[in-house]
């Protein structure tokens, strides 16, 4: 018994939470000023995509095999976000020595400049903008909310793809 919820509610509400949670990341970045690190972008990109994947099988109404494709996919994205934020937590708590960087420049630039292969060890390898900690909540960073945020979605999608239906 997934729940008495039809899977479009489901998908549905997954996809206005990261909504709203992108909205508050604008906000802060443009109301409040905080402006986002490359790691910050990445995990913006996965949020997108949970959200993307969960409108699309919000508007499919998928049977149970739909369901738990989209979930799976769903719970992939939000595995590569959670990384992301894992990886950016880690350096907030125990910050790089100043001839460590994150990124040398930003993320545009990689991108543009290497191939696909050599910008990704670069944007996930560290800047002192990644590991600065500029606002927090309840005494957890963004990337900390973030990941808790990453981890409630895995936690719904491995519900969704492991339960049954009626």
């Amino acid at each position: 018994m997934i729940t008495t919820a039809s899977p479009r509610a489901l998908f549905a509400a997954l996809c206005a939470v990261c909504v709203a949670l992108l909205g508050f990341a604008l906000y802060l970045q443009h109301a409040v000023g905080l402006q986002p690190c490359p790691m910050c972008i990445l995990q913006r990109y996965a949020f997108i995509g949970v959200a993307v994947v969960a409108l699309v099988a919000a508007l499919h109404g998928p049977g149970e095999w739909g369901m738990r494709a989209y979930a799976a996919l769903i719970g992939a994205i939000a595995i590569l976000g959670g990384s992301v934020a894992v990886r950016q937590s880690l350096l907030q708590r125990f910050p790089p020595d100043e001839s460590q960087s994150c990124l040398p420049a930003d993320l545009d630039y990689l991108l543009e400049t290497f191939p696909l292969a050599q910008a990704l060890p670069k944007i996930f390898s560290g800047t002192g903008d990644c590991a600065k900690v500029d606002w927090r909540l309840l005494g957890l960073s963004i990337a900390e909310w973030s990941l808790l945020c990453f981890a409630s979605v895995l936690a719904v999608s491995a519900w969704v793809m492991l339960a049954r239906r009626r």
